[in-house]
């Protein structure tokens, strides 16, 4: 399944308090304190469609980062916008939300157990985190599969890994740097980065949260999420995270410009590299993702 997304995906005109959105509500910062920044998907998303983000700025001093997660609640329907998503929103019920830590908190699922009483997961459970080892190859297999791997499954969702991986600022080692985003070897909560949050279907009005960072399934954060009613997109722009953006993932066939971008970028060392050809700048900056 390849969701088709025929909106411009934008952040709800109700949101916290300490945070201000640009004139095309794409732009979301928390404007003074560490609190209040809670956001909100402007519409519900659809099956397997992403709502991604690029950390674009941070502030030092606090202790925390961006959180994530889902709401089944209507934004319009808060009383008050929570200080915090967690515990705050989730403690309403209906919001699975998770904190993107400094490390990479990979989700290790148990194997399966069946228990005497069915031994279904309640709605909305955290599964077990850890290290996972990466049995792919690392590395080389990461960085030689970028530009070839050209969508993420998820189960039978499938996402094109066009805009999902962060990328630098071009400069003299922007090269080098893309290499770490690529290989998710950068904390997550770096600047640049860039995270997502969608939903899996799983049977009938039923669903699994997935959280993406830069182009690596996290796994199913979130297990038994029911899809009867709409599912928003949650962004808590916390503590030391002040400012991101979102990033529009197209879906379909790629443009002509996409596809002269990815032949381009096969055939060059690095991102830099696209400056000395004889090409029109605007296909240059397009090329280096600006």
């Amino acid at each position: 399944m390849e969701p088709f997304s025929d909106q411009f995906l934008e952040f709800h005109p109700i949101h916290g308090t300490n945070v201000r959105l640009n004139h095309s509500g794409t732009q979301a910062t928390r404007v003074e304190s560490f609190a209040n920044g809670v956001c909100f998907s402007k519409h519900p998303l659809k099956p397997g469609e992403i709502f991604l983000i690029e950390i674009e700025e941070k502030e030092v001093g606090w202790c925390g980062h961006l959180r994530m997660g889902l709401t089944a609640r209507e934004p319009r329907s808060l009383e008050v916008v929570p200080e915090y998503s967690i515990p705050d929103l989730t403690e309403l019920g209906d919001s699975w939300v998770f904190a993107i830590t400094r490390n990479h908190n990979k989700v290790v699922e148990e194997p399966e157990v069946p228990e005497a009483g069915g031994g279904e997961l309640p709605e909305g459970q955290r599964l077990g985190r850890g290290e996972a080892e990466d049995r792919d190859g690392g590395y080389n297999m990461k960085t030689e599969t970028f530009f070839t791997d050209t969508h993420l499954c998820i189960d039978n969702v499938r996402i094109p890994r066009d805009k999902l991986v962060g990328r630098s600022r071009p400069g003299r080692y922007s090269h080098l740097l893309d290499d770490l985003y690529k290989t998710n070897t950068l904390p997550p909560t770096a600047r640049r980065s860039r995270i997502g949050v969608l939903y899996v279907p799983k049977g009938k009005d039923m669903a699994d949260m997935h959280i993406v960072i830069n182009g690596e399934d996290m796994g199913a954060s979130a297990k038994g999420i029911s899809t009867r009613q709409p599912l928003y997109a949650v962004v808590d722009i916390f503590a030391s995270t002040k400012c991101v953006r979102i990033v529009q993932v197209e879906y379909g066939f790629s443009s002509l410009q996409t596809l002269c971008r990815k032949a381009i970028q096969k055939h060059i060392v690095h991102r830099m590299a696209i400056d000395w050809l004889q090409l029109p700048e605007a296909l240059k900056h397009y090329c280096k993702f600006e």
